[in-house]
């Protein structure tokens, strides 16, 4: 395997492949890791130099070779080679820059046309382009239309992957999804009922620690994932995360995509013009029917004299009866009336379309919303899941150019330009009468300092922080619930909650998704039946491993008839008594066959242990 990145989520990705699936990895990273990030955590630039430290003395110290190091300023061809990924089984280009990992796949795929590759890149429809493309190579080169798994690309982005879980942990009861392809899978936490789970749903797929305290790996009481069912009915005390929902969701128009260029209604004109207006139309119809009863006139004539001495351009009343007379000056006086509210709603109307482009300011009574900071790569994301389960956000950003201040202008979400650091800019954003904050700025020491003062004006707020390193994280979660025990305090690290997905990618499978169980991540994958004795030839009962994979889902196609949503409900039978699309709810007694391709949740071990050794046999790599 050959990783090749800049940041944390190199080392990470790295580290995920050596010490979880065991296998031989070579790094390539530029020649001084510590300038390659901002100066947002010391601890990370050394756990950085220590990674790279560990890796060359064990590279030196094992004759087997299971790490290298290669320090490269670029990415070239030399460098690939030297790194030889022209004899490696797979690569992962996860620089931060789209554009360079695109140049790498592309020379990677000329010198191994049947690598397997895995890309970060941030434009999703520049990713499908891509991924289609190269796959199209491969298969030219190799003169196999159907290049499977060996040689397939797979393009990632750990926006994507971080973003739901950053979202769902900053609500509570916010359910955690996946979706993918079409594909909506939800699962939520739920709390025991009398000593038990209440209802366990399609699926259990994790026992909550007794404290559900974002436990860590390494301790006793923490989560349990993939629990049997006799441990499930003998849990007591204990919330569960169970698979609740599985269904097609295709794609939706946002609120933000309604409202278009032109603006409702409603939003042109204030509350107060709107009832001038409607008191001036229900002037003008007593006056028409006043005129009606005084000169026996039919209802649509005397409405048309009306409007006439409205905008005086009728005949004086002259020799007419009095009555007539004194409706025709009440008229005229409400025309006179009618000017300037006319050309206050046209000065309001244009007020509004120009400011339709411009940044939305919170509202005043704005409460219960929740504080995002921060509208990078990250922040982009988890405002646009936000804003898809309609949750009301006030967005903090410090450059009025970051690519996620023209996402917020579009979907009208109110956003403040200025530095969280300084006094004032938090009060702004209305944090006092909030009810969580995202701070998900590329700063550690940013979010950390955004966090303690929001915490000095609300001891009880809920906050999220999205930190560099993973063990740093830990940290401050630990100190911040020791400081408000009665505040809920949730710390992630975005390389912890993508790295997962990506090793395996490199795995040669799909990964549908990953959601947070406390501080450990469960898997959703599609995997093949065939090869893996685990699985060909066993029920769906005899397959399922406690704490390591389950079965949930199953697509009895074959790879050419299999379409891209098999959840759709017009893939629901081929017509020879034979579900073509995916099979929720499996009976246990299914016997998998080698043809059948699954969909598991399974840990991190244990979907090495499923996949890690089994590409390992033909070559000598």
């Amino acid at each position: 395997m050959v990783v090749c990145g800049d940041d944390g989520l190199a080392h990470r990705l790295a580290a995920e492949l050596r010490g979880v699936y065991g296998e031989q990895v070579t790094l390539v990273v530029p020649p001084s890791v510590t300038s390659v990030r901002p100066p947002v955590v010391g601890r990370a630039r050394a756990a950085s130099a220590a990674l790279l430290d560990r890796w060359v003395s064990r590279a030196n110290g094992d004759p087997a070779g299971n790490g290298r190091v290669v320090e490269a300023a670029e990415i070239t061809e030399a460098v690939l080679a030297d790194a030889g990924v022209d004899r490696a089984e797979a690569l992962a280009l996860v620089y931060d820059d789209d554009e360079t990992n695109i140049r790498a796949a592309l020379t990677a795929r000329r010198l191994n046309p049947r690598l397997r590759l895995v890309l970060r890149l941030y434009n999703r429809r520049l990713g499908q382009h891509i991924e289609e493309l190269l796959d199209q190579a491969a298969a030219l080169a190799t003169g196999d239309e159907d290049i499977g798994a060996d040689a397939s690309t797979t393009v990632l982005s750990d926006a994507d992957t971080a973003a739901p879980a950053l979202a769902a942990t900053a609500l509570a009861g916010t359910s955690k999804v996946v979706q993918t392809d079409g594909l909506l899978l939800r699962a939520v936490e739920r709390q025991p009922w009398r000593g038990r789970i209440a209802d366990p749903g399609l699926a259990t797929l994790a026992l909550l620690s007794p404290t559900n305290n974002d436990s860590t790996d390494t301790d006793e009481q923490g989560p349990q994932l993939l629990p049997d069912d006799a441990t499930v009915r003998a849990a007591t005390g204990r919330g569960a995360v169970v698979l609740e929902q599985v269904s097609y969701s295709g794609p939706s128009l946002t609120a933000g995509r309604a409202v278009g260029v032109v603006p409702a209604f409603a939003s042109l004109f204030s509350r107060r013009l709107r009832w001038s207006l409607a008191g001036l139309v229900g002037c003008v119809l007593a006056l028409a029917v006043a005129l009606t009863v005084v000169t026996d006139e039919h209802p649509l004539y005397a409405t048309y004299e009306t409007l006439l001495d409205l905008f005086a351009i009728n005949e004086p009343a002259l020799h007419q009866p009095l009555g007539r007379q004194i409706l025709q000056l009440l008229s005229g006086l409400l025309g006179l009336l009618l000017l300037p509210v006319l050309l206050a709603a046209v000065l309001e109307a244009l007020g509004t379309f120009r400011s339709a482009s411009a940044l939305r300011k919170p509202p005043r009574g704005l409460g219960g919303h929740v504080v995002l900071l921060g509208l990078g790569k990250i922040g982009t994301r988890v405002l646009t899941r936000l804003h898809e389960l309609r949750i009301p956000v006030v967005c903090v950003e410090a450059d009025p150019e970051a690519r996620g201040v023209a996402t917020a202008r579009r979907l009208r979400v109110p956003v403040i330009l200025g530095d969280v650091t300084q006094e004032g800019v938090l009060e702004s954003a209305k944090i006092h009468r909030s009810s969580a904050l995202l701070a998900v700025t590329s700063a550690d020491t940013t979010n950390l300092e955004a966090v303690l003062y929001a915490r000095s004006v609300r001891p009880d707020l809920r906050v999220v922080l999205r930190l560099y390193d993973d063990d740093f994280a830990t940290a401050v979660y630990r100190t911040l619930r020791a400081a408000h025990p009665n505040a809920v305090t949730r710390s992630r690290s975005v390389t912890h909650l993508a790295a997962p997905s990506f090793a395996g990618a490199m795995m040669g499978r799909q990964i549908l998704g990953a959601i947070p169980v406390e501080r450990r991540v469960l898997l959703f994958a599609a995997v093949d039946v065939g090869g893996h004795p685990q699985l060909e030839g066993r029920t769906v009962g005899e397959a399922f491993r406690p704490g390591a994979w389950r079965v949930l889902a199953l697509d009895t196609a074959t790879s050419g008839e299999r379409q891209p949503d098999p959840s759709a409900p017009e893939n629901a039978d081929d017509g020879e008594g034979r579900p073509s699309g995916l099979v929720w709810d499996l009976h246990e007694g299914y016997v998998l066959k080698a043809e059948d391709r699954v969909v598991l949740a399974a840990t991190r071990r244990g979907l090495a242990e499923l996949l890690g050794r089994r590409r390992r046999e033909p070559a000598g790599m």
